[in-house]
């Protein structure tokens, strides 16, 4: 395993990272399988694992901290914060009182006394970021957190936090942790070469656009039922991005690799990636991703990718990425009917 410096921090990195979104009832409830899973990828090199309170409302970091005893000094170990915990409007959010609380319960889950770097979630308008950064620069004083990043965040909002902690002398993100693919490329037009221009890692998300790029949903086939698709019918059924896995499909075929393997590969070849995070739901799924970390993806394959989804372009939608409040609530983008007079 040739492992990679995470931004700026200098901790050393495996290129695949184990996401733990999976495992818990929001994937695989058996938390045995789950164990096993996570030792099977720590035996195969990789030493870095990333999880977040959200998944199975805790579960999942349950299950990360009883695989990690007797091995978490080996491990480099990420977790979030910031979507809801419980119906209490003050438990979720990126406020000073929520992430404080947030890092306790999630080191008491993962029955640890510290994590390798703190991640947060998603953007809270509602908040000041320079709030946020004050009280994860007092959680690594601490000592409860090495680094600390954001997921998600749309390219102005990590240079706003970067000029934040500059001038307030506050702890600075050192990780970006964004949604990319073969079909979802937009994060090459600034998302990249900002977090390259500011000594930021990046761990992407999503590298398979949520299974569309196992070849598992076919244009014209009976669709798969999955509950990712019932999730997220628009994205997993949308005839763009269906027509473009038609198109790849037969190219992964040429460059004699299956369309996952083409797929990780294509996202480990973009030189702004640190890691991909894997999402393995049982061990056949891990042990497919693993036989394919060996591949290489020529020029040649790389110019073809480009004709079908052209760099920095998303095919379709991602529903699970961020949406800015002006693109949700139309009352941000219009003026009230009264003031709508005519020039």
């Amino acid at each position: 395993m040739q492992y990679r410096t995470l931004g700026k921090t200098g901790i050393k990195v495996s290129p695949y990272c184990l996401g733990a979104m999976m495992f818990g009832a929001a994937g695989n409830p058996d938390h045995e399988e789950g164990i096993r899973i996570i030792h099977r990828a720590l035996d195969a090199g990789i030493n870095f694992i990333d999880t977040a309170d959200f998944y199975s409302r805790g579960e999942s970091e349950e299950i990360v901290g009883k695989a990690l005893k007797g091995r978490r000094d080996n491990v480099v170990l990420s977790t979030k914060a910031h979507l809801p915990m419980g119906e209490d409007p003050n438990q979720q959010g990126n406020s000073r009182r929520w992430i404080t609380q947030a890092l306790e319960d999630s080191l008491r889950r993962l029955q640890t006394d510290h994590v390798d770097l703190y991640l947060i979630h998603r953007p809270a308008p509602d908040t000041d970021i320079e709030e946020t950064l004050s009280v994860l620069s007092d959680l690594m004083r601490a000592g409860k957190v090495r680094a600390i990043g954001s997921s998600t965040f749309p390219v102005s909002e990590i240079i706003e936090a970067h000029w934040v902690a500059e001038k307030r002398a506050l702890a600075r993100f050192r990780v970006e942790q964004p949604p990319y693919s073969i079909l979802d490329r937009g994060i090459e037009r600034e998302v990249l070469p900002a977090c390259e221009r500011y000594g930021m890692g990046a761990m992407v998300w999503s590298p398979l656009a949520m299974g569309a790029l196992t070849g598992k949903y076919r244009k014209g086939q009976e669709q798969a039922e999955s509950a990712r698709a019932k999730r997220f019918p628009k994205q997993m059924f949308d005839e763009r991005r269906l027509d473009a896995v038609e198109r790849l499909i037969p190219l992964a075929e040429e460059a004699r690799l299956s369309l996952t393997h083409m797929s990780m590969a294509f996202v480990m070849a973009h030189r702004g990636v640190t890691s991909a995070i894997l999402g393995p739901r049982t061990m056949a799924h891990l042990d497919d991703l693993l036989e394919g970390s060996q591949a290489r993806l020529t020029d040649d394959i790389l110019d073809r990718i480009d004709a079908i989804v052209p760099p920095g372009t998303d095919i379709g939608g991602l529903e699970a990425n961020y949406r800015p409040p002006a693109v949700v609530k139309a009352e941000l983008r219009r003026r009230p009917l009264e003031d709508r007079a005519a020039a």
